[in-house]
């Protein structure tokens, strides 16, 4: 080991250095494995010269400093000592290559005799030898003493008990070993781990066990000599299957890793947990009276009944009680023990006020219902809630609970004597109406009255059932609504939205006298009617509570019901004859069996009687316009459909145009509603006669014409000629025409051959020719439709005959595009440029005036000034008076 830690020191001041330094490494050591189990042994290299694959040599002995033997090597296939040899032929040793640079050596089944210390060799491939070329660990071989014997749980218990999962794992202790020990619930070819404690004291709980060992639910409670227990409490039917205990034995290696050396698992049995429903039984009797018997009481008596519960795990579930008197809940105690009282709006206040509810013992409950009165008669019957808290044994408190179960009780029937009130009814129809949307009216008259108590009342019920095949349910009976003894109208589903706005009334116009009223009648309506009247008395708490009931004979109501119709008459206002013209049609409505009404109204056209129908605009009864989806989104401006009174629309197409042509009419739909905020209901629909767009695409005309203020030019002057354009028919706006002009010129007077000088697009864009000439042309537009052809600087080769051609393009109102009409060749005029003589002649004549008169100047002046000069050098000069100085001078 010393060798091992100076060669690593070695290294690593080589590598300090700056110098590459081979390193071989093994698994840290001491590894301790279990004798039988596999083991494994890490060899790497790194920093080395050579291939990048490395081949490794593994040699073991029994001591530090023993002989070696050799086990494996990864080049040299007979490397193996004899007595290894059949070993690592039959592979229980080997060596896997992991890398180019990592191998393990691997022992199937360890022994005793492979205890002892092994090295991993690297052969050279450095050029130069430097770092470390084997490495040593050391293995320890211990026998297997790791025992697991669990204790077998009951194999049934009842749902919501507790349980406790006995298993005892032990090992002899020879090395620094640990051990861990783990629960597990298998359910089909599935295990789910539950819980595991150790190796280091921790505690591991499986994804679905987490929060029930958070609340305490589950718990650990490690014991001596290797007693391991796990109580699991609350147990629910989700928790049965098949239980498991598995032992590790695990040892802590030096590089911080724990290593699992030996696992045992174990069955520990089945578990199966019983349902509460299928132990939980409720009883509900009187005390005073067998339980096959009615209980009869008079009025004022007290009421006693009594709830029973058992179950096999009674203790382990927590219980809310409640009574129920004619299906409807009328006291119920909670988990906590509060008492509540379930009182509504539609229940005897009396009764309610006076029941009460306390438990007597452990599993009984009772009910107690002070001063009975007719309205405390029926069947009562006790309903249990059993729930199971999910959390632990404190659950109670306000954890987590599971509903296991609920069961009710066999009915007990109470019934309450006494002297009935009595009275005759008459049900009559004082308004009967001839045809849907009259008002009608019914009256309910009590007479003979008798054994009413002082301060009794009445109260209606009123009742309709639809005549035979008026809906889809047979002779379907409904409550329209009643009025109970305080005078509460309490209105029926289908009735609550017309008696609430007014549309339907029910009212008691005597003590003795009650009256139905429609505003207006429906067919629905139609059937017959049923008044139920019913008595009233005061109870000592001052509320009120039914004592008898009593129905009158049925009472039929129809009429005649007239189907409403409608008409609707299409005619023209105004008509389309051309192109970009404005239509206009009307649509009246004529309606018989029909109220006040909203219309919805489809503007639809087609091409032909026989092609597809097209949806223009539409207006809803609340007079919300749209567009459909025939109309063109660029067009929507030109569209309008208008209400103009209340049984007449007008619809109008601007502009139109060939795609319009067509038959156009009106899709009318009446609507009626009861009232102002109900939605609008289909009454009946109608079409009206077809009015005909159909008119033809003559288009505009035009014409040409060209002439020149004059013929004749003189060089260097501008000649012009217009082209003048007219339109005629129907004429489109200005800035829907635009023409294309073309120029030609012929040099000789009506010669054929004609050559294009100018031109000029619909867009104004000017094009020129080359032409060999010094003149040069542009082109005006003067207006609309004239275009001016200038010939600057003229020149003698400019003369000949000119004409233009237009092409006329106009925006068609038919088809809403630019439509190119027919090309259009004006006349022909010759344009002239003189030669003049004069002008020729002018300037050179005063040229050489100018010149013979400077010349003539010039002659004059020379003669007079050399004549000056000839004369002067001529003359006498006299001579001095002084002949000595004249012989000198000469």
């Amino acid at each position: 080991m010393m060798d091992t830690y100076l060669l690593k020191l070695v290294g690593a001041l080589l590598m300090l250095g700056g110098c590459s330094a081979r390193v071989v490494t093994v698994s840290p050591g001491p590894l301790i494995r279990v004798a039988s189990q596999p083991v494994s042994i890490r060899c790497d290299v790194n920093d080395y010269m050579g291939p990048r694959e490395q081949d490794f040599e593994w040699m073991m002995s029994r001591e530090a400093n023993g002989q070696r033997v050799k086990i494996i090597s990864t080049f040299d296939a007979s490397y193996s000592h004899p007595s290894l040899s059949k070993r690592v032929a039959s592979g229980d040793i080997s060596v896997m290559r992991l890398q180019d640079n990592v191998v393990e050596l691997k022992i199937a089944e360890a022994k005793s005799q492979d205890a002892g210390f092994y090295w991993c060799q690297t052969p050279s491939t450095d050029s130069v030898i430097s770092g470390n070329y084997e490495a040593q660990v050391q293995l320890i071989v211990i026998p297997d003493t790791l025992k697991v014997t669990p204790q077998t749980p009951p194999p049934v218990i009842p749902e919501g008990s507790d349980i406790t999962l006995s298993c005892n794992v032990t090992r002899e202790l020879t090395q620094s070993t640990y051990l861990s020990v783990s629960w597990s619930l298998k359910k089909g070819g599935t295990s789910e781990e539950i819980l595991t404690f150790g190796p280091q004291g921790d505690v591991v709980t499986g994804a679905k066990y987490t929060r029930r060992y958070a609340d305490g639910s589950i718990r650990l409670a490690p014991g001596k000599n290797g007693l391991f227990e796990l109580a699991i409490s609350r147990m629910t039917t989700s928790d049965e299957g098949i239980y498991e205990c598995n032992g590790t034995e695990w040892t802590h290696e030096n590089g911080g890793k724990w290593i699992q050396i030996v696992g045992k698992r174990k069955e520990m049995g089945t578990v199966a947990v019983v349902p509460t429903g299928q132990s939980l039984s409720v009883k509900a009797f009187s005390s005073s009276s067998p339980p096959s018997t009615n209980l009869l009481l008079a009025p004022g008596d007290k009421l006693t009944l009594l709830c029973s519960v058992a179950a096999d795990n009674l203790p382990s579930l927590s219980l809310e009680v409640s009574w129920l008197a004619n299906g409807r809940d009328i006291i119920t105690m909670e988990r906590s023990g509060v008492v509540i009282s379930n009182v509504s709006a539609s229940s005897a206040q009396g009764k309610r006020g006076e029941a009460s509810l306390e438990r007597i013992g452990a599993d009984g409950y009772r009910l107690a219902v002070r001063q009975v009165s007719a309205e405390d008669e029926g069947t009562y019957t006790c309903r249990i809630r059993a729930f199971i808290g999910k959390g632990g044994r404190s659950a109670g408190g306000g954890g987590r609970w599971h509903l296991a179960t609920e069961k009710t009780s066999s009915p007990v029937t109470v019934k309450v004597s006494q002297i009935r009130p009595s009275f005759t009814l008459a049900l009559q129809s004082i308004l009967q109406p001839q045809m849907t949307s009259e008002p009608a009216e019914l009256s309910c008259h009590v007479t003979n009255i008798t054994h009413l108590p002082v301060g009794g009342r009445l109260g209606v019920t009123w009742e309709h059932t639809t005549l035979p095949g008026a809906t889809s349910d047979p002779q379907a009976t409904h409550p329209i609504g009643s009025l109970d003894g305080h005078g509460n109208l309490l209105p029926g589903a289908l009735y609550s939205d017309r008696l609430e706005s007014g549309l339907m009334s029910l009212t008691r116009v005597q003590p003795d006298t009650f009256k139905l009223r429609f505003l207006r009648s429906q067919e629905i309506d139609m059937g017959q009617y049923v008044c139920v009247i019913s008595t009233w008395s005061a109870n000592s708490q001052g509320g009120m509570v039914k004592t008898a009931e009593n129905r009158s004979l049925p009472l039929t109501v129809r009429w005649d019901t007239k189907r409403p119709s409608l008409n609707v008459v299409a005619k023209r206002i105004r008509e389309a004859s051309v192109g970009g013209a404005t239509f206009e049609m009307s649509c009246t409505v004529a309606t018989e069996n029909l109220g006040e009404a909203g219309y919805s109204v489809l503007i639809q056209s087609q091409e032909s009687l026989e092609s597809n129908v097209r949806t223009i605009m539409t207006l809803s009864p609340d007079n919300v316009m749209q567009h459909g989806g025939a109309t063109d989104p660029n067009r929507r401006d030109s569209l309008v459909l208008v209400k103009s009174n209340s049984a007449e629309f007008r619809f109008r197409l601007g502009g139109v145009q060939l795609l319009d042509r067509g038959f156009y009419w009106c899709d009318i739909t009446a609507w009626t509603k009861q009232q102002p905020r109900q939605t609008w209901t289909r009454a009946t629909s109608a079409e009206s006669n077809k009015v005909k767009i159909d008119f033809q695409e003559n288009g505009p005309s035009f014409s040409i014409a060209i002439h020149s203020d004059t013929s004749t030019v003189y060089p260097w002057q501008t000649a012009k000629m217009k082209c003048s354009l007219r339109v005629s028919g129907s004429s489109p706006k200005t800035d829907d025409v635009a023409y294309a002009v073309r120029w030609f010129f012929t040099r000789l007077r009506g010669a054929e051959t004609t050559t294009q000088v100018a031109s000029i697009d619909r867009f104004g864009v000017v094009r020129k020719e080359h032409r060999n000439s010094s003149s040069d042309l542009s082109i005006e537009r003067d207006d609309a439709n004239s275009y001016t052809l200038n010939v600057h600087s003229a020149h003698d080769s400019d003369s000949g005959e000119y004409h233009c051609v237009a092409t006329p393009w106009y925006l068609s109102a038919s088809t809403g595009a630019w439509t190119q009409a027919g090309e259009l060749t004006s006349s022909r005029v010759f344009l002239t440029v003189r030669f003049a003589v004069w002008e020729s002649l002018k300037l050179p004549l005063l040229y050489g005036v100018s010149a013979s008169i400077g010349v003539g100047l010039f002659s004059l002046v020379l003669g007079l000034v050399c004549a000056q000069c000839c004369c002067r050098n001529a003359a006498h000069t006299p001579r001095s008076r002084n002949k000595l100085m004249d012989l000198e001078m000469d």
